[in-house]
């Protein structure tokens, strides 16, 4: 039971014999453990040394043991003190701790605060890629979204490969849809889904922006170095992937019924845009958009827009980019 506040289990019983017999000699407190004489006299020592017993003059001394409760109190605050001068010595000792700079905790996810500092590290992001970008695209924007497109041109003319995932609220921007096509047929390879949790940008596999926020403009976001989040965010643009509908690309094939005159409805359809959406892209009043949908249903002889949407993608009415 003492061993906490430093106590042996074989001095505890010389002091729980002591307790039950007060005033007993050394000679006596062997006896009643059972124990060696010299053992038992290096316990009353060590006791003695604790508080926990004291000497009564006479031939043989006689021993009495303090009061439990008071002795151990004592002890426990003596504990605690030693816990705490440890403690100040382990913070000590960190001054003679190597580093691995890169490894810090502090290091590994970085809070990025401030519209234009969110800017910055996403323009630093586009400029240190080696290999490839992996982007969750939703909005709002935090810069102009014509100065992102050149720098994802930038990179597909380098030989970097982009690929992305976008959420259909991206696309029913004016210009959006076309803008995206464009991008694919440079090298983009983009998808569509109805889900994109967030926005994020991952540069190889050594660096990614999180905006904080989704649905304002982000003020804050994480750039987040290697480590088990990092692979986590990067384990979840990878699933969404290969859920997501490949909707731009290539035009439909030559000869196809549908080529040219449904090509942007087809890819709209595919993208989950909604119908005034739709009418903005293609330049049409709603009531055409409906009636054109109508026909390619009808066409394609599918139930419903969404199914059309996908009939024409697997049909390679509408293709994705080359992967």
């Amino acid at each position: 039971m003492l061993e906490a506040v430093g106590i042996s289990l074989a001095d505890e019983e010389t002091y729980r014999a002591l307790l039950r017999q007060p005033r007993a000699t050394t000679s006596e407190l062997a006896e009643l453990t059972s124990r060696d004489l010299g053992a038992v006299r290096r316990s009353v020592s060590r006791l003695e040394q604790l508080g926990l017993v004291a000497r009564v003059a006479g031939r043989p001394p006689r021993l009495l043991p303090a009061r439990p409760d008071v002795a151990v109190d004592v002890l426990a605050a003596r504990r605690r003190e030693e816990l705490t001068q440890a403690q100040l010595s382990a913070r000590a000792l960190l001054a003679d701790m190597v580093v691995d700079e890169e490894r810090r905790p502090d290091r590994l996810v970085e809070v990025v605060v401030g519209r234009a500092a969110v800017a910055s590290r996403f323009a630093q992001l586009l400029q240190g890629i080696e290999g490839e970008l992996l982007v969750f695209d939703r909005p709002p924007y935090v810069e102009n979204a014509e100065r992102a497109d050149d720098a994802v041109r930038a990179l597909l003319r380098q030989g970097i490969v982009v690929r992305g995932v976008y959420a259909p609220e991206s696309l029913e921007l004016p210009g959006a849809l076309a803008a995206a096509r464009d991008a694919a047929r440079a090298g983009e390879q983009a998808r569509v889904h109805p889900d994109v949790p967030m926005k994020l940008a991952i540069a190889d596999r050594k660096l990614a922006l999180l905006p904080l926020a989704v649905d304002d403009v982000a003020d804050c976001a994480l750039m987040i170095h290697p480590c088990a989040l990092l692979d986590a965010v990067r384990a979840l643009f990878e699933l969404l992937w290969q859920v997501a509908v490949p909707v731009f690309g290539a035009t439909a094939p030559v000869g196809s019924p549908l080529a040219a005159e449904h090509e942007t409805l087809l890819t709209a359809l595919a993208a989950g845009l909604k119908d005034d959406a739709i009418a903005r892209q293609a330049g049409l009043s709603t009531r055409t958009v409906r009636r054109r949908i109508a026909d390619l249903t009808d066409e394609l002889q599918a139930r419903t827009r969404f199914q059309a949407g996908v009939l024409a993608e697997r049909r390679g009415l509408v293709t994705g980019s080359a992967e």
